[in-house]
């Protein structure tokens, strides 16, 4: 439990920290993100341990002992339990209401995927289905026959429950192609699906047999099957509804907030390189004849896979397939911006929104066939991400939500790579939302009580001092704007390719960059600034570059070349550009007359950096380039300095211990020097005229600067900041007594923060 000394208006809301309510009083605001201030966030997974009665307990009572968490976000992993059923939703009350004993919120996962049952059996023609094209095998004689089996997709969501099955599989159409696949047009398509016959249909397979003299010669025969999956179409038109009666049923619950996790439409874990499965509804048909002025899906899916790449033929099947990507990710963003006013509607404007919009932590193909790299678009209270989603995408969505920090959630059977999660995060302007250490074969309590164990969350109470002294993202100043289309479009060479490359290069050479999706520009999302540079929420950027622009229309250029003649932004761009969004052809370098003319990648960065070097822009610590999961990922070390957009600077030493090891001796923060002694963390902020505004420091003994002394007998970890009126204010934590004198000189009004003891060893 939090408490204070005496009463200081303000400040506990404003940590979202604030003294726990007497059972059953208060709402959601007393756990909210408040004025940017990011409270300890937590996972907690609901397997059948939590559905025994007052199960529920057990969890809490270890994080209310050992941890620091006041929110929790949690999600059902029990199988043969669905949200809408009414034991689940009692029980789910009582444990909201016994969690807020401890001041501590639950946000609670209420999405459909764990009611499919319940949607399938109130909207049946209204499944999700999954196209897939197979060639009909002809012998030398006689007629042709293809075997099309269903696949068994799973997640998280359904490890433990009834997987994303097959439900029923139907013949859609059998076309007959002159050309062999590759060199397909759409006036050599013959519909002889009539004359087919269907051998078997059922939810593992289905049989088609072509009679010999549909085969074209020269040419192919395709079999287009669709098979139901357990799972609510992304197109259904009862989605929105379902999920907001879902959330008003839970209306009586003082949740913290709801979450939507993951979101888009079940995992291929392939990267589809035959691009021979297709999501797809009668839903979605008829959305994309009605944005395309009559076209057939069907036909349109077996031009996007077998189509002629050249000429005509070619921009027809690139325009087709950059319809139905945009439509992929709009209506997936559709679905997030939706969940989040009802749940601000429901439970209301203060409730949190959670948890991350990624599903396969990195914005490549995967992640194009799951939700369209909606990322940018899934609405937020603040940004959130998980696992190794690269830290170019974080930053930027701190951006785009006006949050002062980012949230990621981790996981990993090695406890060390928490702690590395945790200093990294704090120099790459983030922070943590805590998953159980991971290892398969332990039960979740198990490994939650795990990850309490040790320094760890000594050295998460030490990084969250930061909250309190500044609201302000990471500051980068640089934006790699990257073609969406051209990654969401598997007819050119950009094909999955969302620059975290170019990212990832200015990272590792101390600048920080915000990667950004080019549909950012069609929102107002970003802009031009009063000061002339390109802008996106509180960030604005020293330089730019616009990667892989194909398909973009002129717009686009013009934007970004406005941005150039203002001189305030240095703006580059690499790759082709020669088709707009219809795939005509297009002179992409049109509209970028005043931006530097397209260059390889590493001569661009290589210039970008020395533009910002003469700029007088100076770096921040070097991100170590690394390979994780497979992938290039650039991640901030757990030593090393950075500057926030406030002008907060911080220093971080963490490589040795968990909590924080000894900072010694004078370090500069940003253009001041200071002499310290403290441990783990040191921050602070200076106005203009020079007077210290805010700092911050983990086992606090000295902090020397000009016009500013304060020496400790004894340690103390703190965060100390001016308020409105220029007085001090502060916050301790670990203390058992009063604050020393020397603190109390500077102010009397102090809160403090407790730091949970560890688990014990086993």
């Amino acid at each position: 439990m939090q408490r204070m000394w005496w009463t200081i208006p303000g400040v506990a809301l404003l940590a979202g920290l604030s003294v726990a309510p007497a059972p059953g009083t208060g709402g959601p605001e007393q756990y909210r993100v408040s004025d940017g201030v990011m409270p300890d966030v937590g996972c907690w997974f609901w397997t059948e341990r939590e559905f025994e009665p007052d199960g529920y307990r057990d969890f809490i009572d270890l994080v209310a002992a050992h941890a620091p968490y006041k929110l929790l976000t949690t999600s059902i992993r029990a199988p043969l339990v669905e949200v809408t059923d009414r034991e689940v939703h009692d029980q789910v009350a009582a444990a909201v209401r016994y969690a807020r004993r401890f001041g501590i919120g639950v946000v609670m996962d209420l999405d459909v995927r764990l009611a499919r049952q319940a949607f399938r059996r109130a909207h049946p023609d209204e499944l999700q289905e999954m196209l897939r094209i197979r060639p009909v095998v002809f012998g030398a004689d006689g007629p042709g026959e293809v075997c099309i089996e269903s696949t068994d997709l799973n997640d998280h969501y359904t490890g433990r429950t009834t997987h994303y099955v097959p439900l029923s599989g139907r013949l859609v159409r059998v076309y007959a192609a002159r050309g062999p696949a590759g060199e397909i047009t759409a006036d050599a398509l013959v519909d002889v699906t009539g004359r087919c016959q269907v051998v078997e249909a059922t939810e593992a397979r289905v049989v088609v047999r072509a009679p010999r003299e549909v085969h074209p010669e020269g040419g192919s025969v395709y079999a287009l099957v669709a098979f139901t999956h357990l799972t609510p179409d992304v197109f259904a038109p009862s989605l929105l509804e379902f999920e907001a009666n879902t959330l008003r049923s839970y209306a009586d619950v003082p949740l913290a907030g709801v979450c939507k996790d993951e979101w888009g439409f079940p995992p291929c874990f392939e990267t589809q390189p035959a691009h021979n499965d297709y999501w797809y509804s009668e839903h979605l048909a008829s959305a994309y004849s009605r944005e395309t002025g009559g076209r057939d899906l069907v036909r349109d899916c077996l031009l996007m896979y077998a189509g002629d790449g050249r000429g005509e033929a070619g921009r027809e099947r690139a325009r087709a397939i950059n319809v139905l990507m945009r439509m992929v990710w709009q209506r997936n963003a559709e679905i997030e911006d939706a969940y989040f006013r009802t749940i601000k509607a429901v439970f209301g404007s203060k409730a949190l929104s959670a948890t991350h919009p990624t599903w396969f932590p990195y914005p490549d193909v995967r992640e194009v066939h799951k939700n369209g790299l909606d990322w940018w678009a899934a609405t937020r209270d603040l940004a959130q991400t998980d696992e190794i989603t690269p830290f170019s995408c974080r930053t930027a969505l701190s951006k785009k939500w006006g949050s002062s920090v980012w949230l990621n959630m981790y996981y990993s059977t090695d406890y060390e790579e928490y702690v590395r999660e945790l200093w990294a995060g704090a120099l790459g302007g983030g922070r943590v939302n805590y998953h159980p250490l991971c290892p398969r074969e332990a039960p979740v309590f198990d490994s939650s009580a795990a990850l309490l164990r040790g320094g760890l969350m000594r050295g998460q109470c030490r990084v969250r001092l930061l909250n309190y002294i500044s609201r302000s993202p990471l500051d980068c100043p640089v934006a790699v704007v990257f073609g969406h289309a051209a990654a969401l479009n598997w007819s050119t060479p950009a094909y999955g390719d969302a620059g975290v490359g170019v990212a990832n290069a200015l990272w590792e050479a101390g600048y920080p960059a915000d990667l950004i999706p080019t549909s950012e520009i069609a929102t107002g999302a970003l802009s031009i600034a009063r000061s002339g540079r390109l802008r996106y929420g509180a960030q604005e950027y020293a330089a730019a570059i616009l990667y892989h622009p194909e398909f973009e229309p002129l717009a686009t250029g013009r934007f970004l070349d406005r941005v150039a003649r203002r001189g305030a932004t240095r703006v580059a761009w690499v790759g082709p550009w020669t088709m707009g969004p219809d795939g005509a052809p297009l002179d992409g370098k049109a509209g970028l007359s005043s931006v530097g003319g397209s260059e390889d990648v590493d001569s661009c960065v290589r210039r970008t950096i020395e533009a910002l070097l003469a700029a007088g822009v100076p770096p921040q610590t070097r991100a170590i380039a690394e390979t994780r999961w497979g992938l290039p990922v650039a991640i901030p070390p757990r030593e090393g300095s950075a500057r926030l957009l406030d002008r907060t600077h911080i220093v971080v030493s963490a490589a040795r211990e968990a909590g924080g090891d000894t900072i010694r001796g004078t370090v500069a923060l940003g253009p001041h020097a200071v002499d310290v002694e403290a441990v783990g963390l040191v921050a602070a902020r200076w106005r203009d005229d020079g007077v210290l505004e805010a700092m911050a420091a983990g086992g606090l003994r000295r902090f020397v600067t000009e016009g500013f002394v304060l020496e400790l007998r004894e340690p103390v970890d703190l965060a100390l900041w001016r308020d409105e009126s220029g007085h001090w204010r502060g916050v301790v934590q670990g203390l058992d007594g009063p604050p020393p004198a020397e603190l109390l000189a500077l102010t009397r009004r102090w809160g403090r923060l407790s730091v949970p003891p560890p688990v014990p060893p086993m």
